[in-house]
């Protein structure tokens, strides 16, 4: 085809055309347009495909028109690409398309490429590791929830108090000035957890399995429902029951049933080497992005606004953001996103420069690790792995490793 190219943008990662398609490149893509509705068509009268050519034309113009239409523009944007030597990022863009009978075909093409990352310095830099202590204070923090998670709750007849756990009947009325309903909602409450408004917590502390009371209570001025904020409604509260936490003795056998521990001092040995190692992987991760920051810094490249949209997308479905929320979620993370998509640019040119890609042969021997831990053969694992779209992110994990290994060894760490 005959095809004019104008270059009307050409920085960074975004590319405008304006894109031109000769009128006889026009005229021959309708024409063989015409000819394939003409070989499939049924019209009265006449056997398939032995309408006559103006009559299909008659029939379906515009049918056959849009189908030129997208032919034309399918192989005009291929050989644009390939004429503007050029690697789109996303799906392009067509506009302002212009396509009158007898004239050229002209469009604008809006694409975005991946960005030209060279990475000039990656050596020199100097970051610091930050050292987290494991503390006494932490260790017993942590068997602490492990005590938390054994409690038992048993039933009490006195009021109840802050960390007991309730069970309820609410009632408030709907509208301003309406009627308290008949039944209050059940609700299953643990005092000072922040689950009910405090002033509601009060009422319910003020009476004991049986009791109920009812009273004027004002929600606060920062309640999540705007339309709630600063309004006094009646509230009538019903406790049903009161139940009251009680902790396991923190010993021996506390150990044995927590897990396969002999003693209080090998569950607290235990705990202390998994906060040093988690410890660990946060401080390790912590250097990592400090020196990809420094890396982008030292070398800036723009990064395709469609990629960050995605991983924005992503990340919303994954936390399930309601609607409403969606632009602030967006306007919040889209940083974080841009962030990362840089960051995954830099670690895939030092890998292709520095030929640092996981090879098939350490991702089969990190499979027969993993098949070690978990005593199963390597084959029974890799085709479990590769059912569940894993093996990417394996193959993934090695090659950060890999390129994280040679930049340390480039760089200072302190």
């Amino acid at each position: 085809m005959k095809i004019q190219i104008t270059s009307k943008k050409s920085s960074g990662v975004e590319r405008l055309l304006e894109v031109s398609v000769a009128a006889d490149d026009v005229r021959s893509a309708e024409n063989s347009a015409a000819a394939r509705y003409a070989s499939r068509v049924r019209l009265p009268g006449f056997r398939p495909g032995k309408a006559p050519a103006a009559m299909v034309r008659k029939r379906f113009g515009e049918e056959i028109r849009q189908q030129a239409l997208e032919t034309l523009i399918q192989e005009a944007y291929k050989e644009a690409i390939e004429r503007e030597q050029l690697k789109p990022a996303a799906q392009p863009h067509v506009h302002d398309v212009k396509f009158a009978d007898g004239e050229p075909l002209t469009f604008e093409l809006h694409v975005e490429v991946r960005p030209d990352v060279t990475l000039p310095r990656v050596s020199g830099f100097r970051v610091e590791r930050t050292a987290r202590p494991v503390t006494d204070e932490l260790v017993a923090e942590q068997i602490e929830q492990l005590r938390e998670q054994k409690a038992s709750w048993s039933p009490v007849t006195e009021r109840p108090a802050p960390g007991d756990m309730v069970t309820v009947l609410l009632a408030t009325p709907e509208t301003d000035g309406g009627e308290m309903p008949a039944e209050g909602r059940e609700y299953r409450i643990v005092l000072g957890d922040g689950q009910a408004l405090p002033a509601i917590e009060e009422l319910i502390m003020e009476v004991r399995a049986g009791e109920t009371v009812e009273r004027p209570v004002r929600w606060p001025d920062d309640f999540p429902d705007e339309t709630q904020r600063g309004r006094t409604k009646p509230v009538r509260v019903t406790l049903q029951d009161v139940k009251r936490k009680s902790l396991p003795v923190l010993d021996d056998a506390f150990a044995r049933e927590v897990g396969d521990f002999d003693s209080l001092d090998a569950l607290r040995t235990t705990v202390r080497a998994d906060i040093e190692k988690s410890a660990t992987r946060e401080a390790d991760a912590e250097v990592r992005q400090k020196l990809i920051d420094e890396i982008a810094a030292a070398n800036p490249f723009e990064v395709p606004p469609s990629w960050v949209s995605q991983l924005v997308d992503a990340y919303g479905k994954a936390y399930q953001i309601p609607d409403a929320d969606r632009e602030a979620f967006v306007g919040e993370f889209r940083p974080v996103a841009e962030r990362q998509v840089r960051r995954d640019l830099i670690i895939d040119t030092v890998a292709e420069r520095e030929k640092l890609a996981a090879t098939e042969a350490e991702l089969d021997e990190r499979v027969a690790e993993f098949a070690t831990a978990r005593k199963a053969s390597p084959s029974e694992v890799y085709a479990s792995l590769q059912k569940a779209g894993r093996l990417r992110e394996i193959e993934r994990s090695i090659t950060e490793e890999k390129v994280f290994t040679w930049l340390l060894n480039q760089n200072t760490v302190t």
